[in-house]
């Protein structure tokens, strides 16, 4: 053991040596002591924790599509318009209420065939979602008061369930990675939600796994936006909400009809 011991000081010895030439030479200084790590501190920590969710916000909500087969599990071949048709009629495993759309919009979905210059069913977009090297099937569908519906699919063993439902009142829906992500004004002027929805093995559905609001930065001689009234059903607000662009305006979120959709979905199919 003793040559390792003799190569250990040899070393320690060397490299006192290079510290001392590099803080001769105007190189390493200290900034003196670093801080001490300090814990959380826990508030209130006689107050029973609570033992039931006070509200139900329909995450982990799933649902099988009915009437819907998917060969090969490939979503590419499926049309769009027939999904959202057909995704009126399923049953969530835990009704929340949060998946219904308005009356309206059902009559459009269901009458996108004879009225395809009115159906408020966007362009598809397919992405992996879950990992499991296959696509998943990414609708939007556009709702009153320039909010959006953001569903995703997923196929397994020939079966389509819903893994993911969604309605605000976005900016714009983006993909980071696998994440989903819907931007979405704020009643403060100046900043934005961003929520990024994540899918979670144990759950077999999409997440909302993180949810921030967060400082938008101002151009140069760029005003901020004014608020105007907050559409009815979206986020909760005391007083109003930065106007969002339409989904159809923003460059990330789809913008043509039934007729565009289903072509694409044709198209893809081949894919």
């Amino acid at each position: 053991m003793r040559p390792v011991r003799v190569r250990t000081v040899a070393a320690a010895v060397a490299g006192l040596a290079l510290l001392s030439g590099c803080g001769s030479a105007g190189g390493l200084e200290s900034t003196g002591e670093a801080p001490s790590a300090v814990g959380p501190a826990r508030l209130w920590p006689d107050l029973p924790p609570a033992s039931a969710a006070p509200y139900d916000y329909g995450e982990g909500e799933t649902a099988r599509i009915p009437g819907i087969t998917v060969p090969g599990d490939d979503v590419h071949r499926l049309d769009p318009v027939t999904v959202a048709q057909a995704g009126l009629k399923a049953r969530t495993k835990r009704d929340s209420g949060l998946d219904e759309l308005p009356d309206a919009t059902v009559r459009q979905i269901r009458d996108c065939r004879t009225a395809p210059g009115d159906c408020p069913v966007l362009t598809p977009y397919y992405f992996d979602l879950t990992g499991d090297g296959r696509d998943e099937l990414v609708i939007g569908v556009r709702l009153p008061e320039r909010q959006l519906a953001v569903r995703a699919y997923r196929a397994d063993e020939g079966v389509l369930t819903r893994i993911m439902s969604t309605v605000d009142a976005v900016i714009s829906v983006e993909l980071a990675g696998r994440d989903l992500i819907l931007r979405a004004p704020s009643v403060i002027s100046g900043y934005e939600y961003r929520t990024a929805w994540s899918w979670d093995d144990r759950q077999q559905a999409m997440l909302a796994t993180r949810d921030e609001i967060l400082r938008v930065p101002e151009r140069r001689g760029e005003r901020p936006a004014p608020t105007a009234p907050a559409p009815e059903g979206s986020r909760p607000a005391p007083s109003g909400s930065p106007t969002a662009p339409a989904p159809s305006e923003t460059p990330t979120a789809a913008s043509s009809t039934a007729a565009s959709s289903a072509a694409a979905s044709s198209a893809a199919g081949g894919r």
